[in-house]
């Protein structure tokens, strides 16, 4: 761009603000029923208003988005109507695999039954209020999923869509390599993925990868290490877990503990081990960071910024990117929340499956001196299938400190199926399913020393 205006300087600055000070800048709460005072960013603080002021007729409104999921979804599959197949944005919504379909479906039914209790005693299991009540009831986690994802979602283009992603990524650069063997361009991946989702962060890797721009492990490396669990996604489980106040320590100590896993998962096994070569011919020095002779980094990074806000100058896009934000993020995760979370809390509740499945962290856990380390180990586990099952499984523990290491360990596994797992498994990024298992099972031993050590000092 030749000679910038202030017009332009604008359009990237006051966006790129607004977003930070929503999304990342710490403000001090208090709460009204308690008196108790805490700290968190201003996304939650909206969350919890709007969930004060409607939360009676959330549920419902969830069972309805859920239920018009199963039917766009069905129908897609089905009759394949070309307003949905030819729209880029309905087509990745609705016409999914039909495992996902499936996955929708059953969410649906769950969601029936929960909301009416239908079936009465016979189906108790799955609408009692420590199931499916507990995730689709006026205080439950799908509730939090409505507040927390309308504004966020909202909100999120002043962070994707006004420079700062391009601006940061340039900076950032050239820590890249030394650090975790990766070229620069990966931090606009990892950036996306912290401040959007890590879904978002898993597409860019396939797409570039497809392109020849990664080889086949650093493909790898970035899908499952820097597809972060974002901000949003973060501030719904510390709530979840009764620890809203907790919001600024939690999310330092889940930055530490994925930079230390990021820094050792790319040296051993299985990331080390695969192949360097490239999916196509391209320029592997090829980078999206690569600075122009005569120009410093910030000067090269400030230039694409003030590019990329200049493509985004339009009110109506804006509210329309928002839009289909809010609408991936309520419809593309609350069924996946609602059946595999009914399934889980099922199998928690009514079995010991989780339990067996966790028992060998009993002694890891109790090594580390966690409080109800019996209770906690199956919460290790749990989140291979959902991110959010750990908290909802751990939330009535008695012990503050242990409920903080369940959050934060949940959040820094990364490799949970009903999202980033299935998705990697669905992309062309040379990962299998033991893989995503063993890579999850060393995320945990990695980063569960960590998360304790602070938790020790925080409680």
């Amino acid at each position: 761009m030749k000679n910038p205006t202030s017009l332009d300087y604008a359009r990237f600055i006051i966006p790129s603000i607004i977003g930070i000070l929503l999304f990342m800048t710490p403000f001090p709460t208090t709460d009204p029923d308690t008196g108790v005072q805490s700290v968190t960013i201003p996304i939650a603080i909206l969350s919890n208003w709007l969930q004060a002021e409607i939360g009676t007729i959330i549920p419902a409104i969830m069972l309805i988005i859920i239920l018009i999921t199963a039917f766009m979804t069905l129908l897609a599959k089905i009759a394949k109507p070309h307003y949905i197949l030819k729209n880029d944005f309905w087509n990745n919504l609705f016409y999914v695999s039909w495992f996902w379909t499936v996955v929708r479906l059953i969410a649906g039914i769950f969601a029936l039954i929960t909301f009416f209790e239908i079936g009465g005693s016979s189906t108790e299991a799955i609408w009692s209020d420590n199931t499916g009540g507990l995730l689709l009831g006026e205080d439950g986690l799908l509730s939090v999923l409505f507040a927390v994802f309308l504004f966020a979602g909202m909100f999120l283009p002043l962070l994707l869509s006004f420079g700062l992603l391009e601006w940061f990524g340039t900076l950032m650069a050239k820590i890249m390599r030394p650090l975790f063997k990766l070229p620069g361009r990966s931090s606009i991946d990892a950036l996306a993925s912290w401040l959007g989702d890590g879904t978002i962060g898993v597409l860019l890797t396939s797409k570039q990868y497809e392109e020849g721009h990664y080889s086949k492990r650093e493909a790898a490396v970035i899908g499952t290490t820097f597809s972060i669990v974002s901000i949003t996604f973060s501030i719904v489980v510390i709530e979840e877990i009764g620890l809203g106040q907790y919001f600024v320590p939690f999310y330092l100590t889940v930055a530490l503990a994925g930079f230390i896993a990021a820094i050792i998962m790319p040296r051993i096994p299985p990331l080390s081990r695969k192949k360097k070569t490239y999916i196509s011919e391209a320029d592997e020095d090829d980078d999206l960071e690569e600075i122009p002779t005569g120009k410093t980094r910030f000067q090269h990074g400030t230039q694409m910024a003030l590019a990329a806000a200049k493509k985004n100058n339009s009110v109506k896009k804006f509210v329309a990117d928002g839009g289909k934000n809010i609408l991936d993020m309520w419809m593309g995760v609350a069924p996946v929340v609602m059946a595999f979370g009914t399934i889980a809390l099922i199998l928690a509740e009514e079995t010991s499956f989780f339990v067996i499945l966790g028992a060998p962290f009993v002694p890891i856990l109790e090594l580390l001196q966690i409080p109800d380390a019996a209770d906690a180990a199956q919460t290790m586990v749990v989140g291979f299938a959902d991110m959010f099952l750990p908290a909802i499984i751990g939330q009535d523990i008695p012990s503050e400190l242990t409920r903080f290491v369940i959050a934060a360990v949940s959040v820094t596994q990364l490799i949970y199926m009903s999202e980033v797992g299935g998705l990697l498994l669905g992309s062309k990024i040379p990962v299998s399913f033991l893989d995503l298992a063993i890579i999850f099972i060393l995320r945990t031993l990695i980063t569960l020393p960590i998360i304790a050590g602070v938790a020790h000092l925080l409680f």
